[in-house]
């Protein structure tokens, strides 16, 4: 007589495994998404350190009988004090264009970037009103 011997399966046994191919497929999408968020940070700090500097060169050059590169050097002492989040920003440098009653500033540089060999351009203006005497 063949007496037949029964296995009892336990579930889940038929995944054994499975969590490690899951992961190593998984992995470089969370990886990708990870960075591309970290670089989407850094080209928006980067803009704002910009910004920041281009406004602080206007705030500077828009003052009564301000110096011609007031502006301009600001700008520079801004983004020398401000970090690294806007690269190669010294060519040309910051630049300030003023006529009789405006003044605008513009600082163009290239963002940190987390992926080499991709870079992201950065330029940003500000403008203002120069201060004058006029007759009432």
């Amino acid at each position: 007589m063949v007496t037949a011997i029964r296995h009892h399966r336990r579930s889940g046994d038929g995944e054994r495994g499975g969590n490690p191919v899951e992961l190593a497929v998984t992995l470089p999408a969370i990886l990708l998404m990870l960075f591309a968020a970290i670089q989407v940070a850094a080209v928006f700090v980067a803009r704002s350190t910009a910004l920041n500097a281009a406004q602080s060169g206007v705030n500077a050059q828009r003052l009564h009988e301000a110096a011609p590169d007031a502006g301009a050097q600001r700008a520079t002492t801004f983004l020398n004090q401000a970090g690294d989040w806007l690269v190669d920003w010294k060519e040309p440098g910051p630049s300030c264009v003023t006529t009789a009653t405006e003044v605008t500033c513009t600082v163009t540089g290239r963002a940190l970037s987390v992926v080499p060999g991709v870079t992201f351009s950065v330029q940003q203006s500000a403008h203002g009103t120069v201060e004058r005497w006029t007759d009432p």
